[in-house]
């Protein structure tokens, strides 16, 4: 459930953010404007100017529609810099949102425990990766915890917190005192696959797949019903916004998770559009096309 976070005020922090695509750019820029110290890594130099470019754009914007004066723009940019040098992240909190594979996860996390150490708490933003596995072959298992943001981060108000089965409760405490700093709605989460968002979520992306497969509507008509409902955006323009390979990568975890539940199977249409590199507004064309 959705929880008043009772914690003292967090005084700012170092964060590092793994990862500079469009979740981990969204977590930096919310944790730079709560005025934490922000280093936004990512081994790829373009993603990093990208993701460099929409923060400036996303404050622009906020200051447009009154939500940000010019001074907490210029104070969130002093708060926030950008690295392709994992040596960069010497910080207190770890925030990692890189691909949703354990060994990718995994192996990123170990080397960053070798430049950190014990001290610093390691959160994982994956969406479907159950904590504990992730935990299990770390070297600080009672360190690592689960910070899970909703695209894009810096407008979704949502995050859920995961406890591992090793996760100490002050790492969790300190995760919820994260939580209530960046002015976000904090619900505690079980460690199951999924959790609690993208397991209900799923099947607003596989039903509108299989409509689409079936022919029963054209995938712009089923977001245009799904808006019409009350919804902001409909399956696929969400799919092209988070990155189809991503909305891709977290069902096909989930499926296996499930024990291969068809309820939870992947769908061909996605699985095309992922190997021909159609990703969405990152990559100019998804299910819809978009100007670079």
């Amino acid at each position: 459930m959705a929880i008043q976070v009772k914690t003292k005020i967090l005084a700012p922090m170092k964060v590092g953010v793994i990862g500079a695509g469009v979740m981990g750019r969204g977590i930096a820029q919310v944790s730079a404007m709560a005025g934490h110290q922000v280093v936004l890594f990512d081994i790829n130099h373009e993603v990093l100017e990208a993701a460099q470019v929409a923060v400036k754009k996303n404050l622009e914007k906020a200051i447009q529609i009154g939500k940000l004066d010019d001074a907490g723009m210029q104070a969130t940019l002093q708060n926030l810099t950008y690295s392709n040098s994992i040596a960069d992240v010497q910080v207190e909190l770890i925030i990692e949102a890189i691909v949703e594979k354990l060994e990718v996860k995994s192996k990123v996390l170990k080397t960053l425990a070798e430049i950190n150490g014990r001290d610093t708490i390691y959160a994982s933003n994956t969406s479907s990766i159950p904590l504990t596995q992730i935990a299990a072959s770390f070297d600080y298992p009672d360190r690592v915890v689960g910070i899970h943001y909703f695209n894009p981060a810096h407008i979704m108000k949502l995050v859920e917190v995961i406890s591992a089965e090793q996760t100490s409760q002050e790492v969790l405490d300190k995760a919820l005192e994260y939580v209530k700093s960046v002015k976000k709605v904090c619900v505690i989460a079980k460690d199951a696959p999924g959790f609690i968002v993208n397991r209900v979520a799923r099947h607003f992306y596989v039903e509108g797949l299989k409509v689409l497969e079936e022919n029963v509507a054209s995938h712009d008509v089923i977001d245009d019903l799904v808006r019409a409902s009350g919804f902001k955006m409909g399956p696929f323009q969400l799919m092209d916004l988070i990155g189809v390979e991503t909305n891709l990568s977290v069902t096909e975890s989930m499926y296996a998770l499930f024990n291969y539940d068809q309820k939870f199977r992947p769908n061909r249409i996605q699985q095309k559009k992922a190997q021909a590199g159609y990703y969405g507004r990152k990559s100019g064309r998804g299910f819809y096309t978009y100007d670079k």
